[in-house]
């Protein structure tokens, strides 16, 4: 059975009762008529002025057309899910909720957990023998981001490709650990190509924020001397924390809780990669948006604050701020 999810959850229940998780954020932002699926959404009902990325949603299940179930996060993502979810609903789709608790409590959190692992049938044993077998692909999807930022013989594109994908495993965890072992074997000839460029001949930023509708800007930001060698979200999905319990592993993943929390990696992060500046990605008609006060308001880095709404592209504008924030901090030394 194949599982629908709308934002990172422990897919260890998932995987252990047999089944499948698709992440539909990434079968909406890889589908090669991303649009028209915002548009179906819209067809269906859906205000213009509503996030692209629910719309989004809303289209991959369309498209996927094999979805037995769709798990909502219905705290610790977007308020708009809870929308999403009734309306999936009315339409016969099984709804199975999931929630992380605002303060990151731990007995709450294995209580979301025992709950989640009760409704697909399984126990602490077989997910635990599942958190095992993932975290040894997790650790190569790690090893992808740790060259990035120290050896800068990863572009940014690559890094958020291969983390993002860590959400779901793009539903073969074996065929994806191949994936990321065929990719570090590419990376192991890069380093006797001088003709490769490091992120040290680069002005090293660092990309806050949930991943992006435009993958293109890491090439584009590449073009211009610049490459992401720190993607806040997309290496949260990775998992990358030293512990076995899979409660704790949850707890300190930082995407579904306060900014405050967030700002604690991001600043650590920052320090530790040498960041320059930072592009904080913003969604049109999301909450998030009003994060970059406090965001703005905490970190000492220069930061851009990019919103985009529905289309894939960077325009014209878009692309005239980013160079510029590069030349502006390639002046600033």
């Amino acid at each position: 059975m194949r599982v629908g999810i709308t934002t990172t959850v422990p897919i260890e229940v998932i995987y252990a009762a047999g089944h499948v998780p698709v992440d539909l954020n990434n079968v909406f932002v890889s589908h090669p008529e991303r649009e028209r699926l915002v548009e179906e959404a819209e067809l269906a009902g859906f205000p213009r002025s509503f996030c692209a990325w629910i719309k989004g949603i809303y289209g991959a299940v369309r498209s996927v057309g094999d979805l037995r179930a769709v798990v909502a996060v219905t705290q610790g993502d977007c308020s708009n899910t809870h929308a999403l979810m009734e309306t999936l609903q009315s339409e016969g789709m099984e709804v199975i909720p999931f929630a992380y608790p605002y303060e990151r409590d731990y007995a709450m959190l294995r209580l979301q957990l025992e709950t989640f692992m009760r409704r697909f049938g399984v126990g602490w044993k077989e997910v635990e023998e599942t958190m095992r077998w993932l975290d040894r692909v997790r650790g190569l999807a790690r090893k992808i981001d740790e060259i990035t930022w120290k050896e800068g013989l990863v572009t940014g594109f690559e890094n958020h490709l291969y983390l993002v994908a860590c959400s779901d495993m793009e539903g073969d965890p074996e065929c994806f650990r191949s994936r990321l072992r065929e990719f570090l074997s590419l990376v192991e000839e890069r380093r006797n190509d001088r003709s490769f460029p490091r992120a040290g001949e680069m002005i090293r930023l660092g990309y806050v924020g949930v991943p992006p509708i435009a993958p293109e800007l890491y090439g584009f930001l590449e073009s211009v001397g610049a490459r992401v060698v720190y993607n806040e979200t997309q290496r949260q999905f990775s998992l990358p924390f030293r512990t076995n319990d899979l409660v704790e592993k949850y707890r300190r993943y930082s995407y579904p809780y306060s900014i405050f929390y967030r700002l604690r990696d991001i600043r650590r992060e920052a320090s530790r990669r040498g960041l320059r500046g930072l592009i904080h990605y913003v969604q049109s008609f999301c909450f998030r948006q009003v994060e970059d006060i406090i965001l703005r308001r905490s970190l000492s880095l220069p930061v851009l604050t990019l919103e985009m709404d529905r289309s894939s592209r960077l325009d014209a504008r878009t692309r005239m701020r980013l160079e510029n924030f590069v030349s502006m901090l390639r002046r600033s030394g």
